[in-house]
């Protein structure tokens, strides 16, 4: 898949309460910096928090550095976003195999994890829900380095 076509990103975590609506904040943060036109949004595998604002230490730490959760609301992925969406970005591989086994495979080819375009040894975007404060700043720490290349390549690789 040409990343010039990359239009609209779908991140995903387990509950959608954590890890994916930080990535979407930073997404939608960095691509309003970069007045991009992309639209992004967040799910969850599972529908434990369906209707939840997400995690308020999620919000908090998030909050600390600029970023804006308003108006997200947890939901769980559906049928329609493997169409809808042209990355599918997975917090971890537990997730991503969800995704995958979910997923039509004439849409497998936009699974994919969220670090993947990061500079780090680590694959996966922790699960901080039941740690302490640090763990929310690890996720913050990993996913602006990750979406901050995911979106220069998308505008290097965009035609001019």
């Amino acid at each position: 898949m040409k990343q010039a076509r990359v239009q609209r990103i779908l991140m995903v975590c387990m509950g959608n309460i954590c890890r994916s609506p930080t990535a979407e904040a930073v997404c939608r943060a960095k691509i309003a910096q970069g007045r991009l036109n992309i639209e992004v949004d967040s799910a969850g595998i599972m529908s434990y928090h369906q209707g939840d604002k997400p995690d308020s230490r999620t919000i908090a730490a998030g909050k600390m550095r600029g970023f804006s959760f308003e108006g997200m609301r947890a939901r769980q992925i559906v049928d329609a976003d493997f169409e809808h969406f042209d990355l599918i970005l997975a917090a971890d591989k537990v997730n991503l195999a969800d995704l995958r086994y979910r997923c039509p495979l004439e849409y497998q080819h936009k699974l994919q994890l969220m670090l993947a375009y990061g500079n780090t040894q680590v694959s996966e975007v922790p699960d901080p829900y039941y740690g302490g404060a640090e763990g929310f700043e690890l996720v913050l720490d990993l996913l602006e380095q990750s979406m901050d290349t995911l979106l220069n390549n998308l505008v290097s690789s965009t035609p001019k």
